[in-house]
């Protein structure tokens, strides 16, 4: 099998998981949420937030900027993936997949309802509620720019 080929799968299997298991999570979180599920232990508690804006409340009521801004990056970074098919390792691709996931599920968010569900609620810090989406997206960044100071190291 090409290499070139099994990349360009990869990537879309990896992103087409990731995103369906945020959309999947997401509905049952907020399904769980709204018949009355509750938490609240001394790291974190479920609790159900509208936001209108990106992390940490900035840029608020700015749907229509959210998404175009979520449409290029996620642009650019399937067009990275597709123009570096050659050079590029299998967990950068895992990372970019993880990372296009999570904004995708909170664009889908965004367009069909306007906001973005929000769960997450960290006791032990001053820190914004958060969703499964804001994970995979954290998750991606950093990791990406682990591979990237390791790269340069070498």
């Amino acid at each position: 099998m090409n290499s070139k080929f099994a990349k360009l799968m990869y990537f879309i299997v990896c992103f087409v998981f990731f995103l369906i298991s945020d959309l999947f999570l997401t509905r049952l979180l907020y399904n769980s949420v709204t018949e009355g599920m509750t938490y609240s232990g001394k790291l974190f508690a479920v609790t159900f937030v509208k936001n209108t804006g990106a992390a940490f409340n900035i840029f608020p009521n700015a749907r229509e900027f959210l998404i175009i801004l979520s449409v290029v990056v996620i642009t650019l970074l399937f067009l990275y993936v597709l123009k570096n098919l050659k050079s590029i390792w299998f967990k950068e691709i895992f990372f970019i997949s993880l990372l296009c996931a999570g904004i995708s599920g909170n664009l889908h968010e965004r367009i069909l309802l306007g906001y973005v569900r929000d769960f997450f609620q960290l006791k032990f810090i001053n820190f914004p509620v958060f969703n499964i989406s804001d994970i995979l997206i954290n998750i991606g960044v950093i990791a990406l720019v682990i591979i990237i100071l390791l790269k340069k190291t070498k």
